[in-house]
């Protein structure tokens, strides 16, 4: 059980008031992430920033939603595959294999958007000490080194608001249900520290 209040409009703290109504204006509900981290305001305005900075990467919409899933995946959040995957498939109208292909772990069929996962995955499972073998396949995949840094941006994002999740056990906002994910059996043996 969280030990952290999901927080509304009502109950947000005065910074943490405005970011909140921004969030209700932009996607017509507070997201539970949104709330867990009107906690702390500077946390929730970070999140907020990150978002509006990774929209302005060179990656195609799609690309975004291949990265953030493939992190988000490779970290375990339920809650942010789950948005994601909804976001993916209704917003962006990315392939729905390709999404399951992330969800799932496995290989994308399109083998430039599975080089950009696969070298996302490394980033953060490698925690950014990637080999010059997944780099040289990600840059020959056709992105650029600029690029290596864009993905790096989209792990800090992603890492702000996975471990969020983790730590504030955010439940998952109707809105998401219809994606609701579970990590692999592989990975659920996890301890709390």
């Amino acid at each position: 059980m969280s030990q952290f209040q999901i927080h509304s409009i009502l109950t947000a703290n005065a910074t943490a008031k405005p970011l909140l109504e921004g969030s209700l204006k932009k996607y017509g509900f507070v997201p539970n992430l949104h709330g867990g981290l009107a906690e702390a305001p500077a946390a929730l305005k970070a999140y907020i920033e990150l978002t509006a900075l990774f929209d302005q990467t060179s990656f195609s919409p799609t690309e975004q939603q291949v990265i953030l899933l493939a992190i988000s995946a490779e970290n375990h959040c339920t809650y942010c595959v789950s948005a994601h995957s909804m976001i993916a498939k209704q917003m962006v109208k990315a392939d729905p294999a390709i999404v399951e292909a992330l969800r799932n772990g496995k290989p994308l069929p399109d083998s430039k958007l599975d080089a950009l996962a696969g070298f996302a995955r490394a980033v953060v499972k490698n925690r950014g000490v990637v080999c010059g073998q997944t780099l040289d396949k990600f840059i020959t995949a056709g992105y650029s080194r600029a690029q290596v840094l864009e993905v790096v941006l989209g792990v800090a994002f992603k890492t702000l608001s996975n471990y969020t999740n983790h730590i504030l056990h955010v439940p998952l906002d109707p809105a998401f249900q219809a994606e609701a994910w579970e990590e692999p059996a592989l990975c659920s043996n996890r301890q709390c520290a």
